[in-house]
């Protein structure tokens, strides 16, 4: 009796059908920066549709901490050591990186509105090319956090609350 194909070894297969048609990224690279994975477990007709809405959750999910740091009069407290300690050029960063993620999820919402595999198989490859520096943005701004971060750390320890 033959071996019945996982769940996302079919995925794969039919990603790989697409993929060929609309010059995709492969699906290693896809699975590693936005974990289409999870798709295995999914059945659909639309299987650009839930690449593209994997992709818009990581997208949206680094849009609202940049939010937060960008306006943080309403997150949480530990947001304002973070902004307080920027530098004219973290600003600027968060600022591009917010106006990066904010055309994707405008995009995404039109491409939410009528279906066009055409139109998914562009976003996906628009959002793969331009990953890496987004990526690179959001490393760089982390960076400054956790810098900053630390060093208001070691001046609290500092204090003599006695």
């Amino acid at each position: 009796m033959p071996k019945k194909e996982s769940c996302l070894e079919e995925l794969k297969k039919k990603y790989r059908a697409i993929q060929s048609k609309y010059k995709l990224p492969d699906f290693a690279y896809l699975n590693e920066n936005f974990e289409v994975e999870k798709l295995a477990e999914e059945e659909t007709d639309f299987l650009l549709r839930g690449v593209r809405k994997i992709i818009l959750e990581k997208i949206v999910s680094y849009l609202q901490f940049n939010e937060l740091l960008l306006n943080p009069s309403n997150g949480p407290m530990f947001f304002f050591a973070f902004v307080s300690s920027f530098s004219l050029d973290d600003k600027k960063t968060a600022e591009s990186l917010y106006e990066k993620l904010v055309d994707f999820e405008i995009e995404a919402m039109d491409l939410n509105n009528e279906y066009s595999e055409e139109k998914e198989a562009a976003f996906i490859k628009r959002a793969c090319k331009e990953w890496q520096d987004v990526k690179e943005d959001i490393s760089s701004v982390l960076k400054s956090i956790k810098a900053n971060w630390k060093v208001k750390r070691e001046k609290k320890d500092r204090n003599y609350f006695g």
